[in-house]
């Protein structure tokens, strides 16, 4: 059996009843996460209009949309559903920065739909093994260097998802698979720019997965080779650095979806321990904005890059302030605290945080390669002259610094209380309960139902 053989044949057989207890749990916070930050996201940037455009295309109703209730092509479906669930940038993500579930769920939802159903049990399944192949084509800094990881690695966890729910045989995955490697792209230029490509792309990521399911499905044929092959993802995305093996070393065993990240806050995952500092800060010292003369941030160069540079406001003001250490340690300072409503344009244009964050300073500095992907040191220097110095070298919600049961809980109710289309009432305990019990839930269905203004 070759490797990619192993990996296609692990994405069908897999028992959900040999995947240990804290993996699935894993899998089931990630499915919590998108469904908050789904129903959150749908007043935000692009959405409307993303809406509208696929709506003016329409197509054969396959599948639903996320609070919407808009009857789309499954493809379509995940499309958009995967955009919204990105739009706030407060789903899963794994270091150094792939977002699998808020391409792989939406993909799963619109595959069980297209099915005519699909049991919790199966879905969960489907979830286990969608993130667990997403983990192992991750990459590292170095080989990414720029690409989007989330445009790497996550179109295989889609894809691997949805090839679960349509019950494809072993060769059919493996195409699937094929397929979807000739999909893998995008770039960090979307961060840094400010753009509405970041969720788009998680979009395009969630469509390609019900795509190249269905494809498969009907006999298309995509690489078979797309580990061992001479032009295989290894050489060209693992940058000849990758040895093909490693992808599927330990499947069933090793559980590379345990390095899974669920953020406190809002924001890029290059924030969070900077945010989490100056947070300490102020509930330590008193700090007040005020007292702030200049502040220096320094973190490895990766982050740094993706996050360091001065901040400014575009046409997309989100996307600025999630991807930018500045303006989050400035909105630390003066709110004390990074909440959701914070990253609406208006409280992001706020004089009094723009201020401050033109006082900070961003560092990329290759010593701090060796404390890990999320170390970050701030030093703040207060108008009477005093330097206030912390430092981390796990952010809080990284493996190592792990959420309670408590924190998963509010990052939940925080993204309901946030939604523009609020569910009513009694579809709230629905939806947490059903997640809460996905395996034993007769049909997933019951929880897109639940997601509906």
């Amino acid at each position: 059996m070759d490797l990619e053989d192993a990996l296609a044949r692990f994405v069908v057989g897999q028992p959900l009843a040999e995947v240990p207890p804290d993996a699935r749990l894993t899998a089931q916070r990630v499915l919590l996460a998108v469904a908050g930050t789904g129903v959150a996201g749908a007043g935000e940037d692009g959405i409307a209009e993303l809406r509208a455009l696929l709506l003016e295309r329409g197509g054969t109703p396959q599948a639903t949309t996320l609070v919407f209730g808009d009857r789309l092509p499954a493809v379509a479906a995940a499309q958009f559903n995967g955009t919204m669930c990105r739009a706030l940038d407060f789903c899963d993500a794994m270091a150094p920065g792939p977002h699998f579930g808020a391409a792989l769920v939406p993909a799963c939802f619109a595959a069980a739909e297209l099915r005519g159903g699909c049991s919790g049990a199966e879905f969960l399944a489907a979830l286990v093994v969608g993130c667990e192949v997403g983990a192992r084509f991750n990459l590292s800094e170095r080989q990414y260097d720029g690409f989007d990881p989330t445009g790497i690695a996550a179109v295989f966890a889609a894809t691997a998802g949805a090839a679960r729910v349509l019950r494809l045989d072993a060769l059919q995955t493996r195409r699937a698979l094929g397929l979807a490697f000739n999909r893998c792209g995008g770039s960090f230029q979307s961060h840094i720019d400010g753009t509405l490509g970041v969720r788009l792309l998680q979009g395009h990521v969630a469509a390609t997965g019900v795509e190249c399911a269905q494809m498969a499905q009907r006999g298309l044929t995509g690489p078979l080779n797309f580990l061992t092959g001479i032009y295989g993802f290894p050489h060209l995305y693992g940058r000849g650095t990758l040895p093909p093996a490693d992808v599927v070393s330990g499947l069933g065993t090793e559980w590379r979806l345990q390095r899974m990240m669920f953020k406190p806050y809002p924001s890029c995952g290059a924030t969070q321990g900077l945010t989490r500092l100056v947070l300490d800060l102020v509930q330590e010292t008193g700090l007040r904005p005020e007292q702030v003369a200049a502040v220096e941030v320094r973190q490895p160069p990766y982050s740094h890059k993706l996050v360091g540079h001065p901040f400014r406001l575009g046409a997309n003001p989100r996307v600025d302030a999630q991807f930018s250490a500045a303006w989050c340690v400035a909105n630390a300072l003066v709110r004390r605290s990074s909440r959701l409503e914070h990253f609406r344009p208006e409280q992001i244009a706020d004089p009094a945080v723009l201020a401050l964050a033109a006082c900070v300073h961003t560092v990329g500095d290759p010593a701090m390669d060796a404390r890990g992907h999320t170390a970050v040191d701030i030093v703040v220097t207060t108008t009477d002259g005093a330097r206030l110095e912390r430092g981390l070298d796990i952010a809080p919600g990284f493996p190592g610094r792990p959420l309670s049961e408590a924190q998963h809980a509010q990052r939940f109710a925080d993204c309901m209380a946030y939604a523009p289309f609020p569910l009513p009432a009694d579809r709230l305990p629905v939806l947490s309960d059903g997640i809460g019990r996905l395996a034993d839930l007769p049909d997933v269905r019951a929880l897109l139902s639940a997601m509906l203004r």
